[in-house]
């Protein structure tokens, strides 16, 4: 399988989502938007994988890749590719696919639980997510829920945390693939969004706990399987 990742910022990679690959055979190929590296046509991948960033979808005019970015997911989704967007990523599905994005009522900052929607249930990719579980989460905006899309997940502070537009097109508000070292490069990159609130953690409260991202990578790896399998 040909996959490659959109990167918006040097600290938002694979992180944990690398390795596993790697270990089945698999080397994404990187396209740093950070570094103005230019996006290729959809039909030179099967699978799409779009990470996060501190920037917005509207952002338009100090990102200029973003508008680009989304047609290419438009793209990739017309011609039936595999797609996953993470946090930004999934926000960039959401407006790629017509569905509104704004800020959220709450910023939402380190370990918080998520709970599947009834509708995961009967969805191969819902089903791969745990019933209830605390993940990690770094935003500060939301989106609407795009024609035809299923609702896979929500928290008490943002209602559409997941959602699947058919079997191979996955939007994850949250990040599962977060590792240690992930985790402490955005509490140094991104110090200024950790004004404390109900639903922002401290750095102290976001590393406390390091077997906390073991957990967190298992649900990645088993999302990745079912993903991967559509």
């Amino acid at each position: 399988m040909r996959i490659i990742y959109t990167q918006h910022v040097p600290f938002e990679d694979l992180g944990a989502m690398a390795p596993w690959f790697r270990a089945r055979g698999i080397e994404p190929g990187a396209v740093r938007l950070d570094l103005g590296q230019a996006l290729p046509e959809s039909d030179s991948f099967d699978a799409l994988i779009v990470m996060g960033g501190p920037m917005g979808v509207n952002d338009n005019d100090q990102y200029q890749w973003l508008e680009p970015e989304r047609e290419l997911i438009r793209s990739a989704i017309r011609n039936g590719r595999h797609v996953l967007g993470v946090c930004l990523g999934a926000q960039q599905i959401a407006a790629a696919m017509g569905a509104r994005v704004y800020r959220n009522a709450e910023r939402e900052i380190g370990w918080f639980d998520i709970t599947s929607t009834p509708q995961a249930g009967s969805h191969p990719l819902g089903r791969a997510l745990p019933a209830r579980d605390a993940v990690f989460h770094w935003h500060g905006d939301t989106f609407d829920l795009p024609n035809d899309a299923v609702w896979l997940a929500r928290s008490d502070a943002c209602a559409h945390q997941a959602f699947a537009l058919g079997d191979r097109v996955l939007a994850l508000q949250f990040h599962l693939e977060t590792t240690v070292e992930s985790a402490t490069a955005l509490t140094v990159n991104c110090a200024d969004e950790m004004v404390p609130a109900k639903y922002v953690q401290s750095t102290a409260q976001v590393l406390s706990d390091p077997q906390r991202f073991e957990v967190l990578n298992r649900h990645m790896a088993a999302l990745l399987e079912a993903w991967i399998a559509a």
